[in-house]
């Protein structure tokens, strides 16, 4: 069993690797304001795409100290299972529907129809 163990290392804790010569990619520090004045600073790869909004750990929502608020975008309304069961069929047709169903959901249980 002795044979089997790996000695010395902490697997997965550590590299053999030194950091010498090894430049971080370049960065950039983005602020955010929330609307109580938190500042929340963030950083992003310099080529990254900028978010017009970041929600901090605390929850609060920041919009970029550099920029005004972001364009609203408009809320779809909620579509319910009755709209879209609407778009498919008309009324009169559910009703029809319906009524089949019960009449051999009835039968089923054995009563008058």
């Amino acid at each position: 069993m002795s044979d089997r163990s790996l000695r010395g290392m902490r697997l997965g804790a550590q590299s053999m690797e030194t950091e010498s010569g090894v430049e971080p990619a370049p960065r950039q520090n983005v602020e955010y304001v929330c609307e109580d004045g938190e500042k929340i600073t963030v950083t992003f790869a310099a080529e990254a795409e900028i978010p017009a909004t970041w929600t901090a750990v605390s929850g609060k929502v920041g919009v970029l100290a550099e920029g005004g608020a972001p364009d609203e975008e408009p809320e779809k309304p909620v579509r319910t299972h009755w709209d879209m069961l609407l778009e498919r069929r008309g009324e009169d047709e559910l009703e029809d529907i319906l009524k089949d169903r019960l009449k051999i959901l009835r039968e089923k249980r054995g009563e008058k129809v």
